[in-house]
Parts: structure tokens; C-alpha cells; sequence
């Protein structure tokens, strides 16, 4: 039996080191809280009791049936305020900073909700405005402004609010560099998408890029699957070939080792083309004419082929 002699020293030990730690996670949280105004977000604008910061433990309490879509995103944690005019009532906005796993999932999650018609903004690393939302994000950060009640705030209240909490993040990182990938004749612009997971609901897809495309008046659906080698791209490719013969499904198969390509039928989305690069896949489907989005296929190969 360990004696008190030794106990006391190892106890003093294991405080020792958890203590950095904890005075870490309060820094952090104290970091997160001062992004919000304590004072208002805008011109009249106050914020309403305090701000409130969840993690993933209990993000389920403040946005119950839209957590899990945040988890595979990296999400780390999320300050919220309520800002209502001070001289009339009837309207708020709450403002919410997610803190994402990198600058690839914070796009990846304001992709998710932003439209591809709604008007942009000039704020963080790209940002969209409606009537009544307000989506950005920058750095590893998403941001989203919501307002409800009547009257609906004015625009320049939006800018305002999203202008005080832009300042306060971390800035000048850019669009993810994965974005890149798409960066092509015929990609519809604001319809790009950063799925961490399931690319097109297959598991063995397990991240990757998705776009609308419209080329001469022919529509599809691009893809990009990233892979971290080439040997992990082929198995992706393998696996899902396999599913298509399994679906009882036609696919046609030529080229050899990281080169290959298939053309089918896929039982979810029709007309299909997939095509290997390296360590990525590319691909389109729905596709109304196979041959009229080749050009399209064939610029996103040599984008890949430009990357690592």
C-alpha cells in the first residue's frame, strides 16, 4: 500500500499539471466571449443580458436538431448575445461565433446555409445578406447574425453588427486553398461545397468538393473527392465502381493505375463520370450530355494535377 508520504507528492503533481490546462480552457473561453460587443453592436443597438458560450457538450441546448451537422466540421465552440434596439422594442438580433476546426471547415459550414442568390457583402472572407441573416466567415470562424421580430433591422445595422465582430477575429487568411479545385470555366459561382464527410452520401467518398456546373447550357453536378494519396483515391475509386456493379448497374472502365476513369450509370444520380488524379477524384453527375462537360472535367483534372 502506497504510504501518505508518497501520495501527497503525486497528488501536488497531477494538480500541477492540470491547472495550465484549465487556466488554457478559461483564456480561450474569455477570448471567444470578448469577440461579441459588450457594449452593442451597433448604433442603438445594446446587447441583452450576457453572452453565453456552449461547447460541443451542450451546443444541443442552444441549436437542438442542427448540432450534428457542426461536429464534422471541427466545431469547437460558440459564443451567442441577443442585441435589441435600445429606444423601441419588438426586434433582436442574436449573433452567433462558431469557432471551426480550420478555415476549410468554417467555409465548409457558411456553405452549407449560404444560397447561391442571395446578395453578398463585403465582410469577412466572404459573406452573404438577406432581409433578415447575416452569414460570414473568416479565419476558422462562422458567423451568423439572425433577426427576428418587427420592424426588421436595416441592412446597415447587419453591416454594422457584422463589422464590430469581423474586427475582433483573427484576419487575412483568404478562401481555403482547396477552393482552387473549382476555380474553372463552367463551375457556377457561390454553389461550391465543402462536405468533411460522405461526399454524395457515400462513406467510402470521405471529403471533398462539390459545384453546380452549366456549360453551353448543359447542367451537372462536379465533384471533387480528396483523398490523402493516391492509393487511398484508387480504393475510393474501387469501392465505389463495386457499388455500381452491385446496383446491377452499367459503368465502363478504361485507363490504368492512378489514371483511370469510369462512365455509368449511378442508381441516385443518373449519368455519372468519375476520374482519377493522384490522390483526387473527379467527377460530375446528373449529367445530361456526358461529352459537353468533358472540357469541364478536363480543367478540373489539370487544377488537381497543380496541387500536391
Amino acid at each position: 500500500m502506497m504510504s501518505k508520504r508518497f501520495l501527497l507528492p503525486l497528488a501536488l503533481s497531477m494538480i500541477l499539471l492540470v491547472l495550465p490546462a484549465v487556466a488554457s480552457a478559461k483564456a480561450e473561453n474569455s477570448a471567444m466571449l470578448s469577440i461579441l460587443p459588450a457594449k452593442g453592436c451597433a448604433e442603438g443597438w445594446v446587447m441583452d443580458g450576457k453572452p453565453a458560450l456552449f461547447t460541443g457538450e451542450n451546443l444541443f441546448d442552444h441549436i437542438n436538431g442542427e448540432a450534428e451537422l457542426y461536429f464534422p466540421y471541427g466545431f469547437d465552440s460558440l459564443a451567442t448575445a441577443r442585441y435589441i434596439r435600445k429606444a423601441a422594442s419588438g426586434s433582436e438580433i442574436a449573433a452567433d461565433v462558431y469557432r471551426m476546426g480550420s478555415l476549410l471547415d468554417a467555409f465548409g459550414i457558411w456553405s452549407n446555409y449560404r444560397k447561391a442568390d442571395t446578395a453578398g457583402c463585403a465582410l469577412g472572407t466572404d459573406c452573404v445578406l438577406s432581409s433578415s441573416q447575416m452569414l460570414f466567415y473568416q479565419d476558422r470562424y462562422f458567423v451568423r447574425l439572425q433577426a427576428t421580430g418587427t420592424p426588421t433591422p436595416a441592412q446597415e445595422t447587419f453591416i454594422a453588427c457584422g463589422r464590430a465582430l469581423s474586427q475582433k477575429l483573427p484576419q487575412g487568411k483568404g478562401r481555403p486553398g482547396e477552393l482552387e479545385l473549382l476555380r474553372v470555366r463552367g463551375v457556377v459561382p457561390r454553389t461550391e461545397r465543402y462536405l468533411p464527410q460522405s461526399v454524395l452520401g457515400y462513406p467510402f467518398f470521405r471529403r471533398g468538393l462539390t459545384a453546380e456546373a452549366n456549360l453551353t447550357g448543359q447542367q451537372a453536378q462536379v465533384f471533387v473527392v480528396i483523398e490523402d494519396s493516391a492509393a487511398a483515391a484508387r480504393k475510393a475509386f474501387d469501392q465505389y465502381l463495386a457499388s455500381l456493379k452491385e446496383s446491377g448497374r452499367d459503368a465502363k472502365l478504361t485507363g490504368t493505375g492512378d489514371r483511370v476513369s469510369l462512365d455509368g450509370s449511378d442508381p441516385l444520380y443518373g449519368k455519372v463520370i468519375v476520374e482519377q488524379s493522384g490522390r483526387y477524384l473527379i467527377g460530375a453527375i446528373r449529367l445530361q450530355d456526358t461529352a459537353a462537360m468533358k472540357p469541364v472535367i478536363e480543367e478540373l483534372k489539370n487544377r488537381a494535377r497543380g496541387r500536391p
